[in-house]
């Protein structure tokens, strides 16, 4: 059987954790960010996790999936 080949644009946007959860970044800081406050873009800043509903999808675009 041949070896599975990764989702390149995925494995740039999430890492697996060792706990098994998946890190993602948030949407909404790349532009248009006059309007936006202070504490919202320092929200954005911040890493969050993929939804238990999402993660069997996105694990099947990983190597380790």
């Amino acid at each position: 059987m041949s070896k599975l080949k990764t989702k390149k644009s995925a494995s740039k946007r999430f890492s697996k954790l060792p706990s098994g959860k998946l890190k993602r970044g948030k949407a909404n800081r790349q532009h248009i960010a006059t309007k936006k406050t202070r504490d919202r873009k320092n929200q954005l800043k911040k890493t969050g996790y993929v939804h238990s509903t999402n993660a069997a999808a996105i694990l099947r675009c990983l190597p380790y999936g």
